[in-house]
């Protein structure tokens, strides 16, 4: 199975204004509401199995850092043409079985993934209390059918420089997984630059 890293967009990024339907409730989210409070954005799909491995540590995740005031969207931005297993109506059951309790989103034209310049499943962005991107890139070291724990050791150091007023580690690893299955023809130009590059 080909892996693809994150693209690592520049620290800093002001968060991307966006809204998209989530899956779990029927109803719009949009980027305005998260305005004064750190969030994290996570990019995940259904048929990942990179995404599958790690679900269940981002759900203690949310739990854990959502009562402390940090807001959580996951966005599958994943072709269905492709991968019918991310269908809203997959991704709803996906939710159920991780045990998601944050909005669930769906971003069919994948322009959102775009703004983002999300490259791959899982892969995580979390911004600060200004809307600045202060953290990218992996959960932690463990990877799918290696001997590394899952710990979310990277993701909760960031969340918890950002709720002291720090400014997390600058030395960030990218995400590793699935890439995005981009929609015939829609594939950004970043994507093909990172093709370039690994080719």
């Amino acid at each position: 199975m080909p892996l693809t890293s994150s693209f690592m967009p520049e620290l800093g990024m002001a968060l991307p204004e966006w809204e998209l339907p989530d899956v779990t409730k029927g109803t719009q989210v949009s980027s305005r509401v998260f305005r004064g409070q750190p969030v994290l954005i996570m990019f995940v799909c259904n048929h990942c199995p990179f995404s599958r491995y790690v679900e269940r540590e981002v759900a203690r995740i949310a739990k854990e850092y959502g009562s402390r005031g940090v807001a959580m969207v996951a966005i599958s931005a994943s072709d269905i043409g492709q991968h019918p297993e991310d269908s809203p109506a997959n991704l709803m059951e996906m939710a159920r079985r991780a045990g998601f309790d944050f909005p669930f989103c769906y971003d069919e034209s994948q322009s959102v993934a775009k703004a983002f310049q999300a490259a791959c499943t899982p892969e995580f962005f979390l911004f600060d209390r200004a809307g600045a991107l202060a953290y990218r890139g992996q959960m932690d070291d463990s990877r799918l059918g290696a001997a590394a724990p899952i710990t979310g050791k990277d993701l909760r150091n960031a969340l918890n420089a950002v709720l002291e007023g720090h400014r997390a580690n600058a030395d960030q690893k990218p995400s590793i997984g699935c890439n995005i299955k981009w929609k015939p023809g829609n594939e950004p130009a970043y994507h093909r630059q990172m093709a370039m590059s690994h080719a």
